[in-house]
């Protein structure tokens, strides 16, 4: 009898193309790979992959129980899914994922406003840049900013909620200092992976080529806070805050449009359902905030 857990090993290898990929992404060590793949191999008795300098490639038994082991998967998914879906509770686990600025700067009050009105619940918040996958039960709800809608996956279940804008921020301060004729260079503040953006215009205040680079969000926030320079920020984040404004001249910029994200009968749970028609409430008060049309400082 083939023991899942080997395939699961075995669709890792194929999927990464290396045991080392595969043994980061299970989160085992490099022999547990290999010794999960041997028995497999031994079990079927056929050879799985052919090793290459580049990598591990399938060979053509192992195309043929790719194809299987997709479909085990699949059905794997669907089976707990099903029964997860029936469990109509209001208590038990719930993990929503988000970007770590949409949970700290919008959304937390709303989360624990939810956890109030529903104490049984216990809440998971997974504020990563990364992606839960809602497929592999890794989270229950996802809350994303989505460009393109046809990147959505079709077996996603999607609300739309409010488009969000962004627009360049300055420290108020800084901004004085500049206007009175301050030497100090102003620099762009920029996360390190994204860079100056194409769509961003000068306007009224010039900037040095030189910029500032951080890794998160936050440092971002408090780099800009702390007259740094200017830089792009979400207008719920940027608007909201006393210490700065938009750089005159500059123009808003459409991020993306946010949705609530569940998967196939795991959103048929009441807990679930209750989250999401919740926040949904919520994001529908939040439109002019997210578009940039709230300005409480100015």
């Amino acid at each position: 009898m083939i023991d899942w857990d080997d395939v699961r090993y075995f669709l890792a290898v194929a999927r990464r193309g290396s045991v080392r990929a595969a043994a980061e992404g299970l989160g085992v060590n490099h022999s547990t790979v290999l010794r999960r793949i041997a028995q497999l191999e031994e079990r079927l008795g056929a050879q799985m992959f052919e090793k290459l300098p580049s990598g591990y490639r399938l060979t053509a038994a192992g195309e043929e129980v790719l194809e299987l082991a997709n479909q085990m998967e699949a059905s794997s998914h669907q089976l707990e899914t099903r029964v997860f879906g029936r469990d109509q509770s209001v208590r038990g686990l719930l993990r929503v994922t988000l970007a770590p600025t949409l949970a700290t700067h919008l959304f937390m009050p709303d989360f624990a406003d939810f956890a109030r009105l529903h104490p049984d619940i216990e809440m998971e918040i997974l504020s990563s840049g990364e992606l839960a996958n809602l497929t592999n039960r890794e989270a229950d709800v996802a809350i994303r900013v989505v460009y393109d809608r046809k990147t959505l996956p079709l077996n996603l279940h999607g609300l739309k909620g409010p488009e969000l804008f962004g627009a360049v921020y300055i420290s108020r301060d800084r901004l004085a200092a500049w206007r009175a004729g301050a030497a100090d260079p102003i620099r762009w503040i920029v996360i390190s992976m994204h860079g100056i953006p194409d769509w961003v215009r000068q306007g009224e205040v010039r900037t040095t080529g030189v910029p500032f680079r951080t890794t998160d969000g936050e440092a971002q926030i408090v780099a800009v806070r702390q007259g740094l320079g200017i830089t792009t920020l979400p207008c719920f984040v940027g608007d909201a805050d006393p210490l700065l404004m938009r750089v005159p001249g500059t123009e808003l910029h459409m991020y993306g449009t946010l949705w609530l994200l569940t998967q196939g009968e795991t959103r048929k749970t009441k807990r679930v359902r209750l989250f999401t028609e919740f926040v949904s409430r919520r994001l529908a008060a939040y439109a002019p905030l997210l578009a940039g049309l709230s300005l409480p400082y100015d």
